[in-house]
């Protein structure tokens, strides 16, 4: 099913958080009490205003309880949507200071009782989808009054054999 989204016209695109749903920074995500594999997932997060544009670049983490959507594909908004499933910052860059926004690094660093138990980078330019054709998919049958942040998917996966505990320090 998921190799499949990769080569679709349409991207994958779902409600991943409320805002009382997202921790700002130093703020701690939850682990479901459900699921036995969980995973942080960082990823580019475009703010986006009211009429569709980009104005501004954060970071975000897509904690996701890969036992859960392991179960059934179906189960994504089970694995995916949460109190504290996600968090955003720690400061957005307005769209005029970055020279060439599909060429930033995205760096994952998992520590663990002060070691790091995994870091890996990767960068926007291995991204699949333009950031403008994610926009207009979101924006196809959705008005966002307030606005609203796009988080553009996660390019770094911890091994299998690694969940989130807690206090770990994403």
């Amino acid at each position: 099913v998921y190799d499949r989204v990769y080569d679709a016209d349409r991207p994958e695109i779902f409600l991943k958080a409320t805002p009382s749903r997202v921790v700002g920074p130093g703020g701690a995500v939850a682990i479901r009490s459900d699921s036995g594999w969980d995973v942080p997932e960082p990823e580019l997060a475009l703010m986006v205003n009211v009429h569709g544009e980009v104005v501004g670049y954060t970071i975000g983490n897509d904690v996701s309880s890969r036992s859960i959507e392991g179960e059934n594909p179906l189960y994504l908004p089970q694995a995916k949507v949460y109190a504290q499933c996600a968090s955003l910052g720690p400061v957005v860059v307005l769209t005029d200071e970055v020279a060439d926004p599909r060429d930033l690094p995205i760096r994952l660093e998992i520590k663990r009782g002060g070691e790091v138990l995994f870091a890996e980078e990767t960068g926007t330019s291995r991204m699949h989808r333009t950031f403008e054709d994610l926009v207009k998919y979101l924006f196809r049958g959705n008005a966002f009054p307030a606005g609203v942040f796009l988080m553009t998917g996660t390019g770094i996966v911890p091994p299998s054999e690694f969940t989130l505990r807690d206090g770990d320090v994403v």
